[in-house]
């Protein structure tokens, strides 16, 4: 029975979101003639649906910690990433519309990647490695021009609760060399919507903003120590119970 009532709520939330998004990326192409900004908007309401049903149906709410730390200015997001959840969560929340950096294919998703694709992302061929990041940069400057921020991943995929990946350079890389500053977020989404489970437990996400960090006279390596030093660090004040007393994994 214990797991009898988490299976029926996750079961009807992907329902709710499987029906969500085959009505509204028809609805988001509609509207593909607006400004880029309004067609944003109209489009992420799917973002703002699912995670209000995540949080109805699932019991999976959320809280801000540092908030006030994101600038008014051109930035690249670097953030933890444990689940779906926060993929969803972050195009909505965020003060900017945010740019995502992810493999083409996922444009080729029915009703879903139709409708990521009238958005400003950057999708890109990982089979041509050096020539993939160049394309990453030449467009990361045309969005960061344009008022958009980037955001990235730096363990590549996601990480099970109390665990690290290997951070890439990537975002740090992309950074340098476009002389953007970095806003590291850490976030414990895994606890609630764990990496390939179906059922989504009751809890509350924490989404902890760091303060932005300079790209100037940095080079790659030392930046993104830095980022991953903060979101580590700052992962073991949100999810204490997920690591050893003396903060190494469990």
């Amino acid at each position: 029975m214990r797991n009898v009532i988490p299976f029926i709520r996750s079961f009807i939330f992907l329902l709710l979101m499987i029906v969500a998004t085959v009505v509204w990326a028809p609805i988001s192409m509609l509207f593909a003639f607006l400004p880029y900004n309004q067609r944003y908007y109209i489009t992420a309401r799917w973002n703002v649906f699912i995670i209000w049903a995540a949080k109805v149906v699932c019991g999976i709410h959320y809280q801000f910690k540092g908030f006030e730390n994101f600038p008014d200015a051109p930035a690249i997001i670097l953030s933890k990433h444990q689940s779906a959840w926060e993929t969803i969560f972050l195009l909505m929340a965020t003060p900017r519309p945010l740019v995502f950096v992810f493999k083409k294919e996922i444009t080729y998703i029915p009703f879903f990647g139709w409708a990521i694709s009238m958005l400003r992302m950057i999708p890109i061929d990982r089979s041509k490695g050096k020539d993939a990041f160049a394309q990453v940069v030449t467009h990361g400057k045309k969005r960061l021009a344009d008022g958009q921020w980037i955001i990235m991943f730096p363990e590549g995929t996601r990480i099970a609760v109390g665990k690290k990946g290997s951070y890439k350079g990537g975002g740090a890389r992309l950074a340098v060399e476009t002389n953007t500053q970095v806003v590291p977020i850490a976030l414990n989404s895994g606890e609630c919507w764990p990496k390939n489970s179906f059922i989504k437990r009751p809890g509350t996400v924490t989404i902890s903003v760091g303060k932005p960090i300079s790209s100037e006279g940095e080079n790659p390596f030392d930046l993104m120590q830095k980022v991953e030093a903060w979101i580590e660090a700052e992962m073991r004040v949100i999810s204490p119970h997920a690591y050893n007393a003396d903060g190494s994994e469990k």
